[in-house]
This record gives structure tokens, sequence and C-alpha cells, in this order.
């Protein structure tokens, strides 16, 4: 067993009781290859933000556990040379089974999240206390989910959204033991988190999402006062990255996401963590797309992945100063 301890990782803990304390939230930017971690760890020194560092078990699949555990190591040690020692998190995303949550504590994650929310409330509560037990001997913190979210992202997919419901979020957190409670209050996976009969347009035609219900997470937080809340599906699919994905020949139609005022919003309250996976995926293929399209000679991939990097970061700093409000909270 290797412990996260060794690779200079920290857990959540500490991160959000001091992010609930200032009014901002975490970012849990997924990763699956070099240039989204250089990105991201720059991004965050940059900015003074601490970070999770989140690995779906697709993205387990496609790098190697072990790559991605060095990956880790290997993070903290940049972010040391790019002169800031931020905390970093690495998060496995939506673990689907006791063993895939055993072998990332086993494999220096500090962190873990168990999805049984498509599972009976009880078997939910059963997989998470499991998952709870053997991550707090090994001082590994652990999120749970109630409520389902609709939309598609790596192996995770729902045709329809369950909200949480607030009556059973004291009894799950307290049989369980989680650190840490995903809800479900509209937000969504995957890049098409709307159609286009679900929004309305504005003077300038153009499509807004329903709102978030925040009287759901208000009373989450009335029965579970002081408790760290986690929103996935948080990505806002800026329609600049959508606007270059087409003109370069791209497919991407009516592609609606959450608001960042909304996320901003949400950061001020329980939320402390919030998951961004698909706008760095815009941003990557957006600027690769323009790339190949305005120079079909190219074939170093240096070339189109060294912008598509710098593009990223751009995005995650962005994230991090004007939506999450984490900006200058690392050294807290």
């Amino acid at each position: 067993m290797i412990s996260y301890k060794e690779l200079g990782l920290v857990n959540t803990r500490d991160m959000f009781s001091k992010a609930m304390k200032g009014k901002y939230a975490v970012g849990a930017f997924n990763f699956n290859n070099m240039e989204q971690m250089q990105a991201i760890i720059s991004a965050c020194v940059e900015t003074k933000a601490p970070v999770i560092l989140q690995v779906s078990k697709g993205a387990r699949d496609y790098a190697n556990i072990n790559l991605l555990r060095n990956m880790a190591r290997g993070a903290v040690d940049y972010a040391h040379e790019l002169g800031c020692d931020i905390p970093i998190t690495l998060h496995l995303d939506h673990g689907d089974s006791f063993k895939t949550a055993k072998d990332c504590i086993d494999n220096g994650f500090s962190s873990v999240m168990i999805d049984g929310s498509s599972l009976p409330y009880e078997e939910n509560v059963a997989l998470t206390k499991q998952v709870v037990d053997y991550a707090h001997e090994h001082d590994v913190t652990v999120e749970g989910e109630l409520g389902v979210l609709a939309g598609i992202e790596d192996e995770v997919s729902s045709a329809v959204s369950h909200y949480t419901r607030p009556e059973e979020v004291v009894d799950f957190a307290t049989r369980t033991g989680v650190d840490s409670l995903a809800i479900s209050i509209g937000t969504s996976h995957g890049a098409y988190k709307f159609t286009p009969d679900q929004c309305t347009r504005n003077e300038e035609g153009i499509l807004i999402p329903p709102p978030l219900r925040f009287d759901i997470l208000e009373e989450i937080e009335k029965q579970l006062p002081g408790f760290p809340i986690v929103l996935h599906g948080s990505s806002s699919v800026p329609q600049e990255y959508v606007k270059m994905i087409n003109e370069h020949g791209g497919k991407l139609a009516d592609s609606v996401g959450i608001p960042e005022e909304q996320l901003r919003m949400a950061a001020k309250s329980a939320v402390c963590k919030i998951n961004i996976d698909s706008d760095g995926r815009l941003a990557m293929t957006a600027t690769i797309r323009r790339i190949f399209d305005e120079k079909p000679a190219e074939f170093d991939p240096r070339k189109y992945l060294g912008p598509a990097r710098e593009e990223l970061k751009k995005m995650y700093m962005h994230k991090n100063i004007d939506v999450l409000g984490s900006a200058g909270h690392a050294l807290d």
C-alpha cells in the first residue's frame, strides 16, 4: 500500500473546512493526461488556489492508476517548482464499487467518491459505509451521493434526474460517516445538460437553462448545518468554445451549461467542492480543432497540445478567480 502522505498530497478535511469559512468552493478538475495536469497546477499556483485533481473510473482505465499516482506526485513537485506549495488532493470521481475505491486508497488517492446514488437507499447506505470504514482507517476522506444527475460523462449516465431529498440527508450522513455529500439540485453531466425546450431564450437569442434549486440546497443546509456539500456536473459550456469547435469542423448543437453566476452563488453556501470536467474538454478540443483546421500540415503534438494546455490554464484561472472564489486561499 502507498499512502497519499508519501506523495505530498492532502485529504479534503481541512480544505473543505477552510472553504466553508471563506465562502468559496475548491475546484475539482478532471484530468487524463500530462497537459491537463500541467494546466491545472500552473493555473492554481498562479491564482494561489487549492485544488482537487479528479480522476474518473474511465481516466483510470485510460491512463493507468500507477501513472496517475506518479503524475499526482509530480504535480506536488511541479507546484513547488513554480513557487507555491498549494494543497493538492487526488480524488476518485464516481467510484462504482468498494473494490475500485479500495484500489485507489491503496494506490495513493487521498479522497474517494463512492457513488451508490442509483441503488436503492439502503444499498447506497451499506456500500457507502463500507467504503468509509476502510478509507478512514487510512485517513482518506469520502464523498457520498444522494440524488441522481441526468446526462452522460465517461461511464456515468442517467436519462433523468432525481433531486436530493432533504429529509434523507441526516440519516445518510449519520449512518455512513461520509465527509462530504454530493447532491442533485439541477446540475447535470456532460456538455448537453439541457434540451432547447427546457430553456428560454433571452433577447440575444441565447438559451437560458432553468435555475438551480437553491431551495433544496437551503433545506439541506438546515438539516446538516456546517456539512460540506458537493456539486457535480457544473461545467458552464462556454459558448466561445462551442462556436470555435463548430467553426472548425465540429458538430455541437444547442450545448447549454450551468450559468457561472449561479455557481458563484452556490460557492458562497455550504457548497465547498464544484466539479468541472466538460469545460476542460471543450477548451482543449476547440484549440486543437482550430490548429488542425488552420494548419493542416501540422503533425508535431507539441504544436497543438501546447496551445491547448495554455487555453486550459486560462480557463481554470478564470474559474478560480471569477466562479469558485478560491483564488488567494491556498495558504489560508
